[in-house]
This record gives C-alpha cells, structure tokens and sequence, in this order.
C-alpha cells in the first residue's frame, strides 16, 4: 500500500485482525519493528504542499462561479421571502418578528441558517448581494472540505480533486450556494461533522502508530489514545447542522455508526482483544458526551429567543396563567414550540407545483424554479430568463449506477469506506422516503443537498476502484490505469460541459425562448 498523494487508485483498506502469534517479539530499541501489514493500516496520508495548490485551483473555480454577478437577480427569489426577511429581522429583534402583529413570529425552523444570512446582510447591506453572500461562502467552503476529505479517504490528490470539481460543476449546489436559502448551510455542518469523523480516525490511528512503535503499547493491548478531540469538532458540527433544521438529526446515527466501524477496525488490526465489545464502549461513552456538547450548541442557537421576551411562545406557560421557573419556564415553552413545529412538519401535505418524492430525486424528476422573468432583452423577440434549481443531469444521473458500483467494489474489497459513504447516503435519503409513505409530506429536490457530497464521493469511489492499484497491466492490454485515467478526465470534462450548456438558467440570465425550451430535456417535467 501506497502513501503517495499523487495516487489515483482506491486501494482497500481491510483491517483483519492481528493475532498474538502474527507478531515477533519487539527487539530491545527504542522503534519496535512491526508487520508491515499493521503497519500499513495504520499509515494515513502524508503532508503534500502541492496538494494545497491543487486544491486551492478547485476552490477558485468554484468560487468564481458563485461569486460572479452574485447579486443577480436583484429580486428575492423562492423562498429568499422567508429567510433573507426572517434574518433581517433577527438583526434588528433579535428574533423572528411578524411587524404587523408586533409580536414575534411563529417559524418552524431553528435560528443558525438565518443568522448565517444575517451577517452576510450586516457586513454588506439589506440586498441581494447582502443576503446571499454567506450561502456563497458556505459553498465554497463546501468545495474546500470535499477535496481534503475526499483526499484523505482515497489517500489520492487526484480523486480529491475530482470531488471537489464535481461538486463545484454541479446545478443543485451552484444555485443553492447563490441564493439565500437553508440547506446550504445544513449541508456544509453535515460534511464538516464527517470530515471530524475522517480525521478523528486518522488521529487515532497516528496515535496507535507512535504506541507501538515507542513500546508503550503491544500488539494485542487495548488501546488508550488520549483525548479523542476531532469527535468534539463532530459533535460542534452536528450541533450546528441540527440548529439549522432538524433534520440534521438523521445523519447523527450514520456518524455514530460510523465512528463505531472504525474504532472496531482499529483495534482488530492491532490484534486488541475484545474488540467489538471494548469499541463499542468507548464510542458509546464518548456518545453520551458528544450529545450533550450537541444539545448545548442546538440551545445556544436559540440564543435570541433566550434573551428576549418577544419571541414566539416565549412566555406560553405565563399566557395561560401556569407558573414559569427561571429557566425551567423557559426551556419547556421552548419545548412546546417544537412540539408545534413537529406537527406542522408531519401534517405539511399542501399540494406545491414544484414538490417531488424522494424516489425522484437522483433521476432530477422535478426541479424547482427559483425565478421566471420574460422582460429583460436577449436580441430575440422572445426571451426568457429563469433560475432553475436543477442538478447537472450528467452527475445526478450517475448516482444511480454510482451506488450500485459502490456496494459491489465495497463486498468485493472489503473496503469499509464504501460502507462509510453508503451510510451518509442513506443517512440523507432514506428518513425522507419514511415521511412520503408515512404520510405524503410536501417534499422539494433541494432536501436532497447534504446527501450530494456522499454521492459524489460514491461516483468518485467507484472511478477510482476502475482504475485498480498502480501498476496493474492485463496481458496484452492497455494500461488499467491510464484508461481509468481518461475515463475520469473525459467523465469530468462531459460535468463541465453539462455545466456550461445550463449555466444561463442557473443564474437568470435571458436568453432566446427556444434556446431556454432547448434546454428543458425532460420537456414539461422540468418546466
């Protein structure tokens, strides 16, 4: 197994178990020589500075692409109505406020999404450009983070890189991340959780590696690694993604599991006894204390309401005459105003143009349209100018495939990120097809967004195990990996160009009526 950060193959990283009789007595030095085959799993990827170089050329073409005539249109768009107003109101009461009431305002998601579009207003001002400019950012950092976790996953610059331009090229996140909406910042605590969890594993496995190197742990010992400080990042970040709407909370058993999987792996490399039932305390132990760091962040988020007095139900229990502790009061008529939005949630049935099902959504069955204008001039009689929330066709329709290629090369190499990607995937799909049997609530693409990184990771995990480990030849045939190689330049450059050909009803721009029908492959589905 390589290390090297220039490799382009996703080599497997199965962790059998170590036995007592696997390992030669340590010699009398200060390094202990180990089996390479521990060795080798607990290497992680080495430091590259070149890698920062690669992946500061991926985040500058995202962030070209979000940041350029950001502000266009100059109008609120789809649901900016709600959220660019409610986060200015949040700058001036400290809490949603319905003015004609003059009375707080009753909303049904948490605060953090809207205060993250507060300060982009209160750095740049009430306006289009003000109000989208976090969601921009939050893309853009969204494009940095895949890239290094990608890279560290597959240990290859190159597959991070991919990731990173995938995501970058793709319709769902381009329009998300230029307008003033929620779920960009809920995918971006999603993914910056996980990639606590990745390092949170590469951590521990550094840590091993030193033990047994110095002699202060042997082959078969169970583990003590110290103070496990990327899981207090992991639950920093779940915190935040549910204080931006609650169903954060679905990823939060896909991470638990996840960081489960690799504690058992880890031990049962080193030969650890006891693994399954040692691993699965120490996550459990450190889970109750991730979860109350959880519950404390999602808390602080409702700061505003905390401290003011005019927040919807913020003194319910007073209104009906029934005693209200300091704090207690507070903390359960803040209970009570999501019991309330819970069932508003669960009861949201109410017919929407543009609402689809979960099953539709890798096929882009039904895209939402964020803006529709036929005024403004394009040197045709007939214009058309729209903001069209739609994936690029090319990479959402390879998630299907994706998936599947990804549980076969997962069985085939053992490789438990395959799981690991599998999970996050199902992590942000699956809750959302129990809502639509369970009751048929009104349901939009856009809540596919924090399962987009993990299914681009997918794509990228199976091109990569395509291409096989380096040096593989068949007897007579082209190189595997040059022809992997092109597959993926070719895969990407087919993205981009999807890319480009929708760009004009990505961003609003007016264009000839036919060249925007032209555009609309699935005809009325897509209009």
């Amino acid at each position: 197994m390589t290390t090297d950060t220039t490799a382009t193959a996703i080599e497997p990283l199965d962790e059998e178990p170590v036995t007592l009789d696997d390992a030669p007595e340590p010699p009398p030095a200060d390094v202990v020589e180990l089996p390479s085959t521990v060795r080798d799993r607990l290497t992680t990827i080495g430091r590259d500075p070149m890698s920062w170089l690669a992946t500061a050329f991926v985040v500058l073409v995202g962030g070209v692409l979000r940041l350029a005539n950001l502000g266009h249109p100059d109008t609120k768009i789809f649901d900016e109505i709600y959220y660019a107003t409610e986060a200015h109101e949040l700058l001036n009461y400290g809490v949603e406020w319905k003015p004609e009431n003059n009375a707080g305002d009753y909303v049904v998601h948490p605060p953090l999404g809207k205060w993250c579009i507060a300060l982009g207003e209160w750095i740049f001002g009430y306006n289009s450009f003000g109000w989208r400019i976090s969601a921009a950012v939050a893309g853009i950092v969204s494009i940095l983070l895949l890239v290094r976790i990608a890279r560290r996953l597959f240990r290859s610059t190159i597959l991070g890189c991919a990731a990173g331009l995938l995501l970058a090229l793709d319709g769902l996140h381009f329009v998300l991340s230029r307008a003033a909406l929620l779920d960009i910042f809920l995918m971006l605590f999603v993914l910056a959780a996980f990639g606590c969890v990745v390092l949170d594993r590469d951590q521990r496995r550094r840590r091993m590696l030193v033990a047994l190197e110095s002699g202060a742990l042997a082959l078969g010992d169970s583990p003590r690694l110290g103070v496990p400080w990327w899981r207090l990042g992991v639950a920093f970040f779940l915190g935040c993604a549910c204080s931006v709407k609650l169903s954060g909370g679905f990823f939060i058993p896909a991470i638990m599991l996840i960081m489960l999987i690799w504690e058992i792996g880890l031990r049962r490399a080193v030969g650890a006894r006891t693994p399954w039932l040692r691993g699965t305390a120490n996550v459990v132990g450190w889970g109750f204390g991730m979860g109350a760091l959880v519950i404390g962040v999602y808390l602080a988020s409702w700061t505003g309401w905390f401290a003011t007095d005019h927040g919807w139900n913020r003194h319910g229990l007073e209104a009906v005459g029934k005693d209200e502790p300091f704090i207690v009061g507070a903390l359960r008529n803040l209970w009570d105003y999501h019991v309330s939005a819970y069932q508003f949630h669960t009861t949201l049935v109410s017919k929407h143009d543009y609402q689809s099902w979960p099953w539709q959504w890798l096929l882009m069955g039904r895209p939402v349209a964020f803006y529709w204008s036929t005024d403004a001039p394009c040197g045709a009689d007939r214009c058309a100018a729209e903001v069209l929330l739609l994936g690029n066709p090319i990479l959402w329709w390879s998630f299907i495939p994706a998936l599947v290629g990804l549980a076969w090369f997962g069985i085939a190499q053992r490789d438990k990120r395959a799981g690991v990607i599998g999970l996050m995937v199902a992590g942000g799909l699956l809750p959302w097809f129990w809502y639509h049997y369970d009751g048929g609530r009104t349901m939009f693409v856009f809540y596919a967004l924090p399962a987009l990184p993990f299914l681009v990771l997918a794509v990228v995990y199976v091109l990569g195990s395509i291409m096989g480990p380096p040096g593989l030849r068949g007897a007579g045939a082209p190189d595997r990996r040059m022809v992997g190689a092109v597959a993926l330049g070719i895969y990407i450059l087919v993205v981009a160009a999807f890319f480009a050909y929708f760009h004009p009803i990505y961003v609003g721009e007016s264009i000839p009526y036919e060249s925007w029908w032209d555009r609309m492959l699935l005809g009325r589905r897509w209009v």
